[in-house]
């Protein structure tokens, strides 16, 4: 009997599914694990081969846990708001839940027929309304908190209402706005209901507030740090400015500390913590003012991790969009400043930090006055000062930090000696340790250590500064000019937020005619007709209805594409729940994720965010546990093989590779599907695919073929390198393509795709095919193994374990390959060796294994079928060969 992949997989992806295999079940009293892979977003392409790299790993560990006993958990489901479709939607008309929906079937057919042991029953979604009500409802927690540093954990606002009314501000310690006022108990008591509103707004932990923002104007919507490369949009490649916009915020600041101590605590990779780590960017010093000469009551507030180096300033520089920059440029300076503010704009941030050569900047034409000598220091705006990084300004030392240096050189600027001994003829002088400070007044003579504790007891003495710990992570922007994502709960009274009962969730996206911003600069939403709240019947109705009485404005903004992945996790635990968000014996249960899977591309988005989502909900008491992830691995990508094709220079001439040397050429991709396994190129495909390229003339090599020429690259769509999963499933099976992906190397590396590669391991399982079939009959026997075939069984034992436990899957695949060899080449068809063999594999190719499981007579799936035993006395020798000579003979 023959190995028919096709056959056999479709089978028993149905009897997985009618049988709801891998239904996980909320048994109390088995012991759990929970196995997660970052879901996809549903892109109109689908899945290429790289794709499922990380869920082929999880899905094995899965199957695995499932034999050693373990109540498994491991859900599938899609982050399905995304930008991609909206885009689509706007120039195409049709509703991105249209477009969503069609691509969602595309991904569960190609991830049906990978064979992975998903968990349907539990799919999400973040853009169906019976989940992002839940999304909704995390946003009304964050709104109805606050954080109190006294505790170090979020409250109920309640209690923070409770302290004003007895105390005022008198001993709260709350994480909150910079410029608040502290009052009385008599005065808060004394205040109406709108100005207690405007002033717990500066409390929460989901705020409003005019915000510096990445503003895309093509695509209409401001963007987060990570989602702009090389200073324009990463989804179309648009330019994006820097504006003010009123934005809703969360203030993940708050847990700067504790998402720093938690990176103690979990086990993920080490430079993915370095990335947090440097993200959040902890740093120690000192707060200084120095007030600004003719300009009463203006002050600078600067930053410093060096206060020692005060001395040393010889002119401060203000990020180009800080507050204070038009208040006191002046007249003379006011074109040149704006201009250059104006040319800032249009650069990231990420654009500026990440440019180091570029030296520009603005004298504003005013001056800061020293805070212990009194003279006058200049005040310049450049743009390598960041106005979300600490106050947005500095306290420029030349002689100390090298960019300040250059600034200094290259406009003029005075450049100050306060270090003993140091030469800075040619550069700035950094070495804290071999600081000995001079012409310092009363820090000379003194080290860095005894300099920064006497300076902070003067900055403190003398009321001009204070000590403190600063932290580079800002609050996080959490409002989109989008269409396709979640709605807020909030509308809007006398100008000031109010939350939307939750009992009446979810606030569905209303149905709009178009998807871009309004006319008059309004969010997408701003085009819907019926959208605006009644406070008598909690219904959204027409917006010709707002009277500001009963019926009241919605807000116009949805939130950001994070919101929706910072808390699936949990809500896997329990997604049919109506009532809560979920069950407190479920959460108690599956507590977290134990192995989560997913690429190292949101070490500082979604996985930062989730982190600090789920110790706010542990703060309040949602969740047990303060981390949602246990251990992480990020798993490495499979790149294409590119294509290329070389046009001479000038010429309508394409050159097969052998045909390039010596010669000036343009390199063009070909697409990889009209090039065969000997890299020999289609020419009349390439023609039909290129038009333009018809009438090119094709110089081939001396045998009459046109060979291209090969690079490796990041597997991508317009690369034309993509290998589509279904094509290798359909001519390889599933099984093979789970094996191959997983021999390729290491999963945590990079490794190139070759297509050529996976016909070695569907050799392999045509052999382990053959153990169990003498022809077409099935060829099993009860006898007793011998002691080879025991010994090649439980070493197989042994080391694949071994693989498993510490995910180095590669090598096990290798360990099946040396087993079946080794096997054929012992002629074993003992039941007794090869039924624990496909259990060893099942977790692999896991259809094979169904096969010939359910050939050897067995019922039930071998999905839960006991993990073989290791015994080492299988592997004990009892005889061994000695050479010995006599006589050197």
């Amino acid at each position: 009997m023959q190995y028919n992949h096709r056959e056999i997989e479709k089978k028993w992806q149905k009897y997985w599914a009618d049988h709801h295999t891998f239904r996980a079940k909320d048994d109390f009293d088995k012991p759990k694990y929970y196995v997660l892979d970052m879901f996809p977003y549903p892109s109109g392409a689908g899945l290429h081969v790289g794709h499922p790299l990380g869920y082929i790993a999880s899905d094995i560990y899965a199957r695995y846990k499932r034999h050693k006993g373990f109540n498994v958990l491991h859900p599938q489901g899609y982050d399905s708001f995304g930008l991609p479709a909206e885009q689509y939607a706007i120039q195409t008309g049709q509703h991105p839940a249209k477009t969503t929906e069609a691509n969602i079937k595309t991904y569960r057919r190609q991830l049906d027929q990978i064979g992975f042991s998903f968990d349907w029953s539990r799919e999400v979604r973040t853009s169906n309304p019976e989940y992002y009500k839940w999304t909704q409802w995390i946003f009304i927690q964050l709104f109805n908190s606050w954080y109190n540093k006294d505790m170090d954990k979020a409250e109920a606002i309640d209690t923070l209402i409770q302290k004003f009314e007895t105390n005022g501000t008198q001993g709260v310690n709350a994480a909150c706005d910079d410029e608040v006022i502290d009052f009385s108990a008599d005065d808060w008591n004394s205040f109406s209901a709108e100005k207690q509103q405007e002033i717990l707004l500066q409390y929460r932990l989901t705020f409003l507030s005019d915000t510096e923002v990445n503003w895309c104007p093509a695509l209409g919507t401001v963007l987060a740090n990570d989602e702009i490369v090389n200073g324009v949009s990463e989804r179309g490649g648009h330019p994006v400015v820097r504006k003010k916009m009123t934005q809703w915020s969360m203030r993940i600041s708050a847990y700067a500390q504790r998402l720093l101590d938690g990176l103690n605590t979990i086990d993920w990779p080490q430079p993915l913590k370095d990335s947090q780590t440097n993200w959040i960017g902890r740093s120690q010093g000192a707060m200084v003012s120095f007030q600004v000469d003719g300009h009463e009551g203006e002050k600078i507030d600067v930053f410093t991790t060096r206060p020692d180096t005060i001395f040393g300033v010889s002119f401060m520089t203000l990020a180009p969009e800080h507050e204070l920059v038009p208040k006191i440029t002046t007249a003379n300076q006011k074109a040149t400043v704006e201009a250059y503010v104006e040319a800032t704009a249009k650069r990231s941030e990420r654009d500026r930090m990440a440019d180091v050569k570029t030296i520009s900047g603005a004298f504003t034409g005013a001056y800061a006055i020293h805070p212990f000598t009194g003279d006058k220091v200049e005040i310049w705006i450049g743009d390598y000062v960041l106005a979300s990084y600490g106050t947005g300004a500095v306290m420029a030392v030349p002689c100390g930090d090298q960019r300040d240096y250059d600034f200094a050189n290259h406009f003029g600027i005075a450049i100050p000696n306060i270090f003993e001994g140091a030469d800075i003829s040619e550069e700035a002088f950094a070495d804290k340790e071999k600081t000995i400070i001079t012409n310092s007044d009363f820090l000379n003579g003194l080290s860095y250590k005894k300099a920064m504790k006497r300076v902070i007891y003067e900055l403190e003495e003398r009321g001009i500064g204070y000590g403190k710990i600063n932290y580079r992570l800002r609050d996080a922007v959490f409002s989109r000019q989008r269409y396709w994502g979640e709605p807020f709960p909030v509308y809007y009274k006398n100008g000031l937020p109010q939350m939307i009962n939750a009992v009446h969730l979810p606030i569905e996206l209303p149905e709009v005619e178009k998807y871009l911003p309004t006319e008059d600069g309004r969010p997408p939403l701003g085009n819907a007709d019926v959208w605006a709240w009644n406070v008598e019947t909690n219904k959204v109705v027409s917006n010709n209805l707002i009277d500001h009485k009963t019926v009241f404005p919605l807000e116009l903004n949805t939130m950001p594409g994070w919101a929706g992945s910072s808390q699936y996790f949990n809500r896997y635990m329990d997604p049919r729940n109506s009532e809560e968000i979920f069950g407190k014996d479920k959460i108690d249960y599956w507590k977290q994720v134990d192995l989560y899977i997913g690429g190292s591309e949101h070490a500082t988005g979604h996985l930062l965010y989730a982190r600090f989502w789920q110790k706010f909900m542990f703060d309040r008491g949602f969740v047990p546990v303060d981390e949602f992830a246990k251990k992480l691995i990020n798993q490495g990508m499979i790149l294409g093989t590119s294509a290329f094709v070389c046009r001479l220079e000038g010429e309508n001439t394409i050159l097969s590779a052998g045909k390039i040397e010596g010669q000036k050429v343009q390199p063009i991709h070909a697409d990889v599907s009209l090039v065969n396994a000997s890299d020999e190129l289609d020419i009349e495909g390439f023609k039909q695919w290129r038009p333009e390229f018809e009438n090119a003339e094709f110089i081939t090599e001396d045998d009459g073929t046109f060979k291209v020429s090969r690079e490796v690259e990041k597997m991508s769509k317009s690369k034309y390198n993509v290998v589509n999963p279904d094509d290798i499933c359909d001519e390889y099976g599933a099984d093979a393509l789970r094996l191959f992906e997983m021999f390729l190397g290491p999963l945590e590396q990079s490794k190139p795709w070759k297509t050529s590669g996976i016909s070695g391991v569907y050799s392999f399982l045509k052999k382990l095919w053959k153990l169990f079939y003498s022809g077409d009959e099935l060829a099993i026997s009860d006898g007793e193994p011998t002691k080879d075939e025991l010994k090649t069984l439980h070493k197989t034992i042994k080391k694949v374990e071994e693989d498993i436990e510490n995910f180095s899957f590669n090598t096990s695949v290798s360990t099946f390959m040396i087993a079946v060899n080794e096997l054929t080449a012992q002629k074993c068809n003992k039941r007794e060796i090869l039924e624990p063999l496909l259990v060893l594999i099942s977790p692999y190719a896991p259809h094979i294994a169904e096969e010939l499981w359910s050939t050897l007579g067995h019922n039930e799936s071998i999905s839960t079928v006991a993990f073989p035993v290791f015994e080492q006395k299988h592997l004990v020798e009892s005889t061994k060969n000695y050479p010995i000579s006599f006589n050197g003979k």
